[in-house]
């Protein structure tokens, strides 16, 4: 089974799933309409990457009636901002190092 970190990165590493997260995290909560509306592709296809987004955790359904409405789940985003600040730290520290060496080579 994947991590909870290789399912965002798998889930956010399509440019449409990345699209649809955007949209509800910058507009807000959504119908499967409206989201197909503006994506360019069919309403199956956004059910389909909505349940990959649903998956992650990075978005949360309601159902209304005969309608789903989607919102985005910001907080599922902590274990790729905790991965991507250890990376930061990681490379700072190459880096010091790199620069550490070069100064020495300069002496």
């Amino acid at each position: 089974m994947a991590s909870i970190p290789d399912l965002l990165f798998k889930a956010l590493a399509d440019p449409t799933r990345r699209a649809l997260f955007e949209r509800l995290c910058l507009d807000g909560e959504a119908t499967v309409g409206a989201l197909t509306a503006g994506a360019g592709i069919s309403q199956p296809a956004v059910s389909k990457h909505l349940g990959i987004l649903k998956q992650a955790g990075l978005v949360r359904d309601r159902h209304e009636g005969r309608q789903t409405h989607y919102s985005a789940q910001q907080r599922a985003l902590a274990p790729l901002v905790d991965w991507t600040g250890r990376m930061n730290r990681f490379w700072e520290a190459r880096f010091d190092d790199l620069e550490d060496l070069l100064k020495r080579m300069d002496q």
